[in-house]
């Protein structure tokens, strides 16, 4: 039976109309704070629990995201799919500004990233081909037809270090890689969802066309955050279509990734580090 659904709100979606029974919930995890309190309620039925990413206010910026604490916090309140949305650039000609994607592939450019709960006496070595929830992104990709939006499904999200947007050189060179939009946050997320055994899918929001397309103005903070007002209420809508959809019975394989994946003897993993991955590895134990 399914648990619970996590929304993390990215660039521009700081909570989430609609939902009842609101509390605020605080969260202590092994790795530090998450961005702020967990917002919990119900929307379509459904529990939900909302994490705005870079915390009320937008105060965090990425390379300071404490990504652990963020995921932890929603597999310890019962969390087992979590839907984040992500304002992005557009790589592609075809990806215009206000379009949604659902993007089913990665590329990392990051280097200052905690990507991991293992370490510290326990390894793990989880499959990572196919790095989000299929059946999640559909879900998504349905939702935002239903919304009206202009969706793109499928492309591969180049993660970026930031807070700095690209060069005119790295974004003409992320397209011949075969990149489709460039972000600054859901890779990390990705990993540590899929190590956690969590369900994960990405809302991508183009905001613009990032530096590569000639004629077109510089990608700025301000033009960003002018197409994030009008893609937010859209976003708003395809979250509320996709907790309608989501089947309550799970037939993915995210809930089992750990699987055979731990190499570390059971009888060699620290007693303190057990303890604080419990909630993720007590099941394997």
């Amino acid at each position: 039976m399914s648990g619970k659904i996590g929304i993390i709100g990215g660039s521009g979606l700081y909570d989430m109309p609609g939902l009842t029974k609101l509390k605020s919930v605080a969260v202590e995890t092994p790795f530090g704070k998450p961005s702020d309190e967990y917002i919990q309620g119900e929307l379509a039925g459904r529990e939900v629990l909302f994490l705005p990413r870079h915390g009320r206010g937008h105060r965090i910026s990425p390379s300071e995201l404490n990504f652990r604490a963020n995921i932890y916090g929603f597999k310890k309140l019962g969390v087992d799919r979590i839907i984040s949305v992500s304002a992005v650039g557009s790589l592609k000609e075809e990806i215009k500004p206000l379009d949604m994607v659902i993007p089913d592939q990665f590329l990392d450019r990051t280097k200052d990233r905690k990507a991991t709960f293992f370490g510290q006496g326990v390894v793990a070595h989880l499959s990572f081909a196919d790095p989000v929830c299929a059946s999640l992104s559909e879900t998504l990709y349905r939702a935002g037809e239903k919304a009206g939006a202009g969706m793109h499904k499928g492309g591969t999200y180049l993660c970026m270090e930031g807070p700095q947007f690209s060069t005119r050189a790295e974004s003409k060179l992320y397209r011949q890689w075969g990149a489709d939009i460039i972000g600054m946050t859901n890779l990390t997320e990705a990993k540590l969802a899929r190590e956690a055994e969590l369900c994960y899918a990405t809302l991508a929001m183009a905001t613009d066309y990032d530096v590569w397309r000639e004629g077109e103005e510089d990608v700025t903070a301000e033009a960003v955050i002018a197409n994030l007002i009008k893609n937010v209420e859209t976003a708003k809508a395809i979250i509320r279509q996709a907790i309608e959809l989501v089947p309550t019975e799970k037939d993915c394989f995210c809930g089992q990734a750990l699987k055979d994946a731990i190499v570390t003897s059971p009888e060699a993993i620290p007693g303190a580090t057990k303890q604080r991955l419990e909630l993720i590895i007590g099941k394997y134990m």
